[in-house]
């Protein structure tokens, strides 16, 4: 277990090398970060002393893999740099935003498991009826629908036309309302077809057969035996979407002007704030890479066959 444990960490830090590395190339050949931060007026260039000056005091003046090694280093000793837009430090910044970005991504997890595994075990347990059809065709369309459209749709029709909740913003409850179904809906929609798949899968199996073969009716077969078999893939996904969810949806954020890691992330791409850009980027590939090992973990735990030392 610790050499498992030992290597998957190795990694997840390869990855986060790769990922930041990748990230740091395509921030320098998007543009020039200090023309971004330099004063600008409408029709003018900015003045090119000033953008020397900035590039001197952000040491963007060397060459681009200089500055990435050197802000490997600031890592390696703890730091993620100060963000050249508020003058503060990507820690600080971050952990600032995170509380809010935590609370969004629990409620559209509980939201989206809520509607989805219930939706799931009755399509299977009705399978090949209407009402699974009806299942199945909405949740394919809910899929389809781009979360930002989905968020659109319910901001008209929820919050402007009928006004039964706020446009955006945060600080009440009712105010994650619609950031949570733009992103749970389709995500619930995904969970009911995954799990109808992984119950019919494990209906044909030899130890369902055998609860039938006893007399046991299919619903209770379906609940008692092959659910929590049929769940051991959703858990897996479910971790894997949550965190996701922790680096921050970007669109959704933005759409409602919800004050989380997503929308600091976009303001700071907007601004060429490569501290803060590059800060998120390293800590959403850890929180990945760490929520995928948590997955396995977990999973190997419910099923007795998985041995995740091999």
């Amino acid at each position: 277990m610790t050499q498992y444990l030992l290597r998957r960490l190795f990694f997840v830090v390869v990855t986060m090398l790769a990922v930041s590395t990748l990230t740091y190339g395509l921030i320098f050949a998007s543009g020039d970060p200090a023309v971004m931060l330099a004063p600008h007026k409408p029709g003018v260039e900015p003045d090119p002393r000033v953008i020397a000056a900035i590039r001197k005091r952000y040491n963007l003046d060397q060459p681009v893999p200089i500055q990435f090694l050197s802000y490997i280093g600031q890592v390696l000793q703890g730091e993620l740099g100060e963000s050249y837009y508020y003058r503060r430090p990507v820690r600080e910044l971050l952990f600032e935003k995170f509380p809010n970005t935590l609370i969004l991504a629990i409620t559209i997890m509980v939201v989206a498991l809520t509607i989805g595994l219930p939706l799931g075990m009755v399509a299977a347990i009705k399978r090949n009826t209407w009402v699974d059809r009806a299942i199945i065709t909405s949740c394919t369309l809910m899929i389809a629908v781009p979360a930002f459209f989905l968020a659109l749709i319910l901001i008209y029709f929820i919050a402007f036309r009928m006004r039964l909740l706020p446009l955006s913003g945060y600080g009440t409850p009712l105010h994650l309302i619609l950031p949570v179904l733009s992103v749970a809906l389709p995500t619930a929609a995904a969970y009911t077809i995954f799990l109808r798949s992984n119950v019919l899968n494990q209906v044909s199996s030899e130890y369902a057969r055998t609860a039938r073969a006893k007399g046991l009716a299919n619903t209770r077969v379906a609940v008692k035996h092959v659910l929590p078999n049929a769940l051991i893939p959703v858990v897996t996904l479910a971790s894997l979407d949550f965190a996701y969810l922790l680096t921050g949806v970007v669109l959704v954020e933005s759409v409602f002007n919800y004050p989380g890691i997503g929308l600091q992330v976009l303001q700071a791409v907007n601004n060429r704030d490569v501290p803060v850009i590059m800060g998120s980027v390293f800590v959403g590939t850890l929180l990945i890479g760490l929520g995928n090992l948590i997955a396995d973990l977990i999973v190997a735990r419910l099923d007795p066959r998985i041995r995740v030392g091999h």
